[in-house]
């Protein structure tokens, strides 16, 4: 790799090439130049009149956001003393000002860490430790969090907020903006972070190519995007998922976004009607969701929907046929991979299957020794293409790339067309809403609490999100287990970490399933939770 950056920690922190699984460019429109900025190849001044972000106060088109983004570069530059390379925190919630944001730490050169706005400090502060965050753009309301993780990692050491009570637009306003930075295709762009079982954070990253490979193939060939597509949905830009179907996938096309603030059904589809959203994406808990919330003439705008996050069910793919017309582009995707990598075409969707690998993927189903598995067997999900896993400073990048091939955690079928069936996941992740959770940091907190002995916390199956959050709890002596307690719990939970990882469900215990040799058995508890 060719670089320009000065700060080349997140290059050093690299795993050896020859960790890296295979990549691929073999599809048409994947090979780009040496010298690319992602961010100026999306903000194209082939469309500088065309609308490319609404908001509460009208659209802004490509010309103004590449106009504010070149004006918070010089501002990260010159008043936060930012180097290429440097690592930059991005805290807020889903808005146009963090959109602006996003492609100003690229136009300066530095690299996105963009982080859910639900995160508490202790939370934000493994993050900017493991990718050695140096600067921090936040949402105003939001920024007590990020001072607070700088106090325990002082090696963040420049933060500026923005928005309403915020001091960046007020800078970027005082002088012209800067030109994109001149960086290699190879150049780090995001670390996006995932947290597994274990609740270690893995800082996944992605290079410039990646996030215009991602656009070229599943954007392009499965969704086939319009310039006069307006994108919208309900997942974090934080999330992958959410950066390419808010962010990349329009721009790329010379459509726009309309990123919606609040969470929840009643403001994504305020959002749908008062942006006239054409191509959403969310999970199924929330299509579920707006079956039941949506009115008459509410989804009237949709043209294209897509769900990733979770598995999505037959029965819910068929009822919003019903409802809408519009069959949903279910897919399959990972943080590791950058986005979805298997997700049929509308019109060749199966409800029910996740679909065929996008063009430029290829895809497998293996044993444990990485031998293909007869269709219709039950294997390992083995991927691979364009983009891949490259984890930073982490052994783990052992267990997810072997022999070239990304192992993604899943457990799938193939049918004898191709078409992916999805069954189970690998680990003990919790998959609640489209949200990865890990048991081991809820587990974490709960421990903290003076009633809690011991705990163990699983996957409950849940209507509504798929699974919801369940802990079993041993109380201390002299602490009474019941409604009471249980409320305390979840509230002391939902203050030291995000408040949808609180478990919704919790069982009082008087001891925990062990093996012989003292591991709690979570496979004990979720076979009593599917019972």
């Amino acid at each position: 790799m060719t670089t320009t950056n000065v700060d080349t920690f997140a290059r050093d922190h690299l795993p050896p090439r020859e960790a890296w699984p295979d990549l691929s460019s073999a599809l048409p429109g994947l090979d780009y130049p040496e010298r690319l900025n992602a961010a100026a190849a999306l903000l194209d001044e082939r469309f500088a009149g065309h609308a490319a972000v609404h908001g509460e106060d009208g659209a802004w088109s490509y010309a103004d956001l590449r106009e504010r983004a070149a004006a918070i570069a010089r501002v990260l530059v010159e008043d936060m003393g930012l180097v290429p390379g440097n690592r930059v925190l991005l805290h807020g919630r889903n808005a146009p000002e963090l959109v602006a944001c996003w492609f100003g730490i690229l136009f300066a050169g530095g690299i996105v860490v963009a982080t859910m706005p639900l995160l508490r400090a202790g939370e934000l502060a493994k993050v900017i430790a493991k990718a050695q965050v140096t600067h921090a753009l936040a949402d105003a309301p939001l920024v007590e969090e990020v001072h607070a993780a700088r106090a325990r990692e002082p090696v963040l050491r420049e933060v500026m907020t923005y928005g309403p009570g915020g001091d960046l637009e007020a800078r970027a306003a005082a002088g012209p903006g800067l030109a994109p930075a001149d960086t290699a295709a190879d150049d780090v762009a995001i670390i996006a972070f995932t947290s597994g079982t274990t609740g270690t954070p893995k800082g996944c990253v992605h290079l410039h190519r990646d996030l215009l490979a991602t656009c070229d193939t599943f954007a392009r060939h499965v969704l086939d995007p319009r310039p006069d597509d307006v994108f919208g949905g309900s997942p974090p830009i934080a999330f992958t998922f959410g950066l390419g179907a808010q962010v990349l996938f329009p721009l790329r096309f010379g459509a726009s976004t309309a990123p919606i603030p609040k969470a929840g059904v009643e403001a994504l589809v305020e959002g749908i009607r008062a942006h006239g959203i054409t191509t959403l994406s969310t999970a199924p808990t929330m299509y579920r969701a707006l079956l039941r919330e949506a009115g008459p003439g509410d989804l009237d705008s949709l043209r294209t929907c897509v769900s990733a996050g979770e598995p999505l069910s037959a029965e819910v793919s068929n009822a919003w046929f019903e409802r809408t017309g519009i069959r949903i582009v279910d897919g399959i995707g990972s943080t590791e991979m950058l986005h979805i990598f298997i997700g049929a075409r509308a019109q060749d969707a199966r409800p029910g299957s996740f679909g065929t690998p996008v063009p430029g993927y290829e895809a497998m189903v293996v044993d444990q020794h990485l031998r293909p598995v007869p269709d219709g067997t039950v294997g390992r999900l083995a991927v691979r293409g364009p983009t891949g896993c490259r984890y930073l400073d982490d052994p783990r990048q052992a267990t997810y790339v072997v022999g070239g091939w990304n192992l993604t955690g899943d457990s799938v079928r193939r049918d004898e067309d191709g078409y992916f069936w999805f069954q189970a996941r690998n680990d003990d992740l919790i998959i609640s809403s489209g949200y990865n959770i890990s048991p081991f940091e809820v587990e974490s907190a709960l421990l903290e609490h003076p009633a809690v002995a011991e705990c163990a916390v699983v996957g409950a199956p849940d209507e509504e999100r798929g699974h919801v959050v369940k802990g079993y709890v041993v109380p201390t002596a002299g602490a009474q287990p019941g409604p009471e307690l249980a409320a305390t719990l979840q509230r002391h939970v939902k203050e030291r970490i995000a408040p949808y990882k609180y478990p919704r469900r919790i069982e009082f215990l008087d001891a925990l399933p062990r093996t012989t040799t003292g591991k709690v058995q979570r496979s004990v508890l979720r076979e009593h939770e599917g019972a």
